[in-house]
C-alpha cells in the first residue's frame, strides 16, 4: 500500500508539499499540485483520513437529522444534501428521529461526539422551542421547521402563505366547508394551520381542523372518523404528503369519490398525486432546492462562523388538478 512518502518521491516534492495539496492549501504552485495529483492517481494512494482529521480537528462530516425519513419530502431533501456534500468531498451521517425528542437529543449528542463540521436539523417542537445556537459546539442550519423568533440559519417554505393560497383557491372554486388535517408535532403543520385559519376567517367561514401525527395511518383514522361522525365536508385538505395519502385511503374505504362527493387537496407534489383519480390538486414544494439551499447555508456558516444569521424562504407552487374541480349542482 502506497504511503505519503511514496507520493512525494514520485512527484519529486517534499512530504510537506503533498500534505499541503491534500489539505487544499493555496500556497502550492499549479505545477506542483498537478504532479502530486498525478502521483496519487498512479499509486492509487489513499490518505489516512482518520489521522488527518485528528490533526486538523475537522471531520469533513455533516450530520443530517430528519424527523421521518419515510416522508418523501425528507427523502428528496436528503438526496440534495448528499449530492452537494459529495461535490464538496464531505460525508453525511443521516439520522431519523421519528418526531421523538429523546432520539433527537441522542443524535445531537452523537454529532458532538463525532466532532462533525456542522448539522442540518429538522427539529421537533420541543427542540425548536428551546433552540439556542450557543448550546451547540457546531454550526446548525434548520430545514423545513423554524419559528419566526428562532435565531438560526434556516431554509423553509412560506408555510402560512402557501396554505392561505391553497385554501383561498378552494374557496374560489366554490367550496365552503373545508376540513384541514395537519401535523401535530411540527412548526410546519402549525404554520400551515395558521394559513388555513386566516383564509377561512377572511371569507367568513367556520374552520374544521384536526392535528394528528404526521403518518398515513393517523390521517386515515382521523378522516374516517370525520366522515362517520359529521356532515360530509365540501373538501378535505392534508398538510403534507403522508397525511394526504391517509385521506385518500379513508375516502377509498368509504367509497367516496373526488371531486364527485367532495374536493381534495394537499401539500407535496408526489408522483402518485398525478395518478390517483383525476389527479390531486397540491401545493408543490421546491424540495430539492430546499435541500440544496440548506447545505449551501451550512457550508457558508462553516467557512464564516461569524456571518449574520440568514433565513431562506421559498415559495410553494399551486398545481391545479381534477380533484378540486367543483361539480355542477353541488351545494355551497
Amino acid at each position: 500500500m502506497a504511503q505519503i512518502k511514496d507520493v512525494a518521491k514520485r512527484a519529486e516534492v517534499s512530504v510537506a508539499s503533498v500534505s499541503r495539496v491534500l489539505a487544499g492549501h493555496t500556497g502550492v504552485t499549479e505545477a506542483t499540485r498537478q504532479r502530486v495529483l498525478e502521483a496519487i492517481e498512479a499509486l492509487d494512494y489513499r490518505p489516512d483520513l482518520a489521522a488527518r482529521r485528528l490533526r486538523s480537528r475537522r471531520t469533513d462530516t455533516i450530520g443530517l437529522i430528519v424527523s421521518d425519513i419515510r416522508n418523501p419530502f425528507f427523502t428528496e431533501v436528503s438526496r440534495a444534501v448528499e449530492d452537494m456534500a459529495y461535490q464538496n468531498r464531505m460525508r453525511v451521517i443521516l439520522c431519523n428521529t421519528d418526531e421523538d425528542p429523546d432520539k433527537e437529543g441522542f443524535y445531537l449528542d452523537l454529532m458532538r461526539d463525532e466532532n462533525v463540521s456542522g448539522v442540518i436539523l429538522s427539529p421537533t417542537l420541543p427542540a425548536l422551542a428551546r433552540f439556542r445556537m450557543s448550546d451547540y459546539s457546531f454550526p446548525v442550519v434548520l430545514v423545513d421547521r423554524c419559528d419566526r423568533e428562532t435565531t438560526a440559519d434556516a431554509v423553509v417554505l412560506d408555510n402560512a402563505d402557501s396554505a392561505y393560497r391553497l385554501i383561498t383557491y378552494l374557496i374560489k372554486q366554490g367550496y365552503r366547508r373545508i376540513a384541514f388535517i395537519h401535523g401535530a408535532a411540527s412548526a410546519t403543520g402549525r404554520q400551515r394551520h395558521e394559513g388555513y385559519v386566516t383564509a377561512m376567517a377572511t371569507h367568513g367561514l367556520e374552520t374544521q381542523a384536526q392535528a394528528v401525527p404526521a403518518t398515513v395511518e393517523a390521517a386515515r383514522a382521523a378522516a374516517s372518523e370525520l366522515i362517520r361522525e359529521s356532515s360530509l365536508p365540501d373538501a378535505l385538505v392534508g398538510s403534507n404528503g403522508l397525511i394526504l395519502l391517509g385521506l385518500v385511503k379513508a375516502l377509498r374505504e368509504a367509497n367516496l369519490q373526488f371531486p364527485e362527493h367532495l374536493g381534495l387537496a394537499g401539500f407535496d407534489d408526489l408522483p402518485w398525486t398525478q395518478l390517483v383519480g383525476p389527479g390531486i390538486t397540491v401545493m408543490a414544494q421546491p424540495t430539492y432546492d430546499i435541500g440544496q439551499a440548506t447545505i449551501e447555508l451550512l457550508l457558508q456558516r462553516i467557512a464564516h462562523p461569524s456571518q449574520p444569521v440568514r433565513r431562506v424562504v421559498l415559495r410553494g407552487e399551486l398545481r391545479e388538478r381534477g380533484s378540486s374541480v367543483r361539480q355542477k349542482g353541488s351545494a355551497n
